[in-house]
C-alpha cells in the first residue's frame, strides 16, 4: 500500500515546515536532484516535474488563466461598483423600481445572479476547454508513474 500522494505538489514540499531547529526546512529532498533509484529510472517527483514543464500542461494553465483572471476582475469591478454606489449615492440606491423594491435590492439580487451565471460559465469553460486536456495529462502521468512504487 502506497502512502505517498502522487498529486502532491513537489515544488511546494517543505514550504513552511520546520526542520526541528526552529528554522524552515529546505524545499525538496536533500542532495542533488535525480532518480531516487537508478534501476527504476525516474522518480515520481521527476515525472510530475516533467509533466508540469510540458507544453500540454502549460496550455491547460493558460486556458485556465485566460478565463479566470478576466472573470475575476469583471466580478470584482461589478461588486465594488455596487458597494461604492451604495455608499456614495444612497438616494439613487433608494429609488423605487416596483413597489417596495428599490435599485439597491435589484443590484443586490444581481450580485447573486452574476455569481450563479459566472459559476455556470466557469463549469462550461472547464468542460469544453480544459477537462479533456487535463484528463489526457492525468492519464499520461499515471502511465509514466505505473510501477514506481512497487
Amino acid at each position: 500500500m502506497r502512502l505517498d500522494d502522487p498529486w502532491y505538489d513537489a515544488l511546494a514540499s517543505g514550504w513552511g515546515e520546520l526542520d526541528g531547529t526552529g528554522s524552515f526546512a529546505p524545499a525538496g529532498p536533500p542532495g542533488p536532484p535525480g532518480p531516487a533509484d537508478p534501476q527504476r529510472g525516474h522518480s515520481a517527483a521527476d515525472i510530475y516535474l516533467e509533466v508540469q514543464r510540458s507544453e500540454a500542461f502549460q496550455e491547460v494553465r493558460r486556458r485556465y488563466r485566460r478565463f479566470v483572471i478576466p472573470a475575476t476582475l469583471a466580478f470584482l469591478v461589478w461588486y465594488l461598483a455596487y458597494v461604492v454606489t451604495a455608499i456614495t449615492a444612497p438616494g439613487l440606491m433608494a429609488r423605487p423600481v416596483a413597489g417596495a423594491v428599490n435599485v439597491a435590492m435589484v443590484a443586490g439580487l444581481g450580485q447573486f445572479l452574476t455569481t450563479f451565471l459566472l459559476t455556470g460559465a466557469y463549469a462550461r469553460h472547464a468542460r469544453l476547454r480544459r477537462d479533456r486536456a487535463a484528463l489526457d495529462l492525468r492519464w499520461e502521468t499515471q502511465e509514466m508513474t505505473r510501477g514506481i512504487g512497487q
